[in-house]
């Protein structure tokens, strides 16, 4: 099924708490399988990063939705200093918020649910996961520093050791943006990061979390890694993806697909088509 017309639509959407949340959804015009795929970002990525392989999504029939964190993107206050946000509030109150709305809201057939990196890792502890159908995650990996490849170890090191303490508290905020072109972030999405990173089992090693949900997340999950992909190595993304029930993990070497590099945001490149005909496939399977 193709369709070339997209409709696209911006909603206000509140969190659990009641903070307001900026989402996007694509529709298409012609065809609609009644399916919504909703797509969780990566730590600090802006949803408009995945508006090309949304708008792909979109051209074969399914509603597909994004939507900013807390403090990310066109969810984030004026200014981040002092504003209170972690990384539990993204999972407990703000993709909960947005899995409840889709489902309620939109009233899929079926609600599929895109994981890049930390939205991956973390969906298998969401008190509404048994909306879940199916998942599909990219590079959605234990953080913990010594799983990470070549030079990213010693990077990773030094953020979550030096980097995000101090200067998360120095300034308020924890100002990535010094470092290269990555956003700011809130100060506490910095330290809960940083505390779970410095630990063997990452965010799985962090008993104040209902990590004993994950194992009744059986929806089939598809988890991507990449072999050139230094944060989400394919022994990072194997220690986090132990911990859902039902994973099939494929992990990618470039050379087969003739792709020169997809690293850990390249796969939502419109370089990397090949491996949205493949992720589309395995999508439609769970349709049937």
């Amino acid at each position: 099924m193709m369709t070339n017309q997209i409709d696209q639509t911006a909603f206000s959407v509140l969190a659990v708490d009641g903070y307001p949340l900026s989402v996007t959804m694509y529709r298409p015009e012609e065809a609609d399988t009644g399916d919504v795929i909703l797509i969780s970002s990566a730590t600090a990525v802006p949803q408009r990063f995945y508006k090309p392989f949304a708008q792909f999504l979109s051209q074969h029939g399914y509603r597909v939705v994004t939507y900013d964190y807390r403090g990310i993107g066109d969810s984030a206050p004026k200014g981040l200093r002092g504003f209170q946000a972690t990384m539990s509030d993204w999972v407990f109150s703000d993709m909960t918020a947005v899995v409840d709305w889709v489902d309620e809201t939109l009233r899929p057939f079926h609600l599929i649910h895109v994981g890049h990196s930390f939205g991956g890792q973390t969906a298998g502890m969401l008190p509404n996961r048994h909306k879940i159908a199916a998942m599909v995650t990219m590079s959605a990996q234990s953080g913990y520093w010594k799983l990470q490849g070549g030079g990213q170890k010693t990077a990773v090191f030094f953020h979550v050791h030096i980097t995000f303490p101090i200067l998360s508290r120095l300034f308020g905020y924890m100002p990535w943006s010094l470092f290269g072109s990555a956003p700011d972030i809130p100060k506490g999405v910095a330290l809960e990061w940083g505390k779970w990173c410095r630990n063997p089992r990452y965010l799985l090693g962090d008993a104040s979390l209902p990590l004993e949900r994950y194992a009744d997340f059986t929806a089939p999950v598809l988890a991507y890694s990449f072999d050139d992909d230094n944060w989400g190595t394919r022994q990072a993304v194997d220690a986090m993806m132990q911990a859902y029930p039902n994973v099939e993990h494929r992990h990618i070497i470039r050379a087969e697909k003739g792709i020169n590099a997809i690293g850990h945001f390249g796969f939502f490149r419109p370089k990397s088509k090949i491996l949205w005909q493949e992720t589309l496939s395995w999508l439609q399977q769970q349709s049937q």
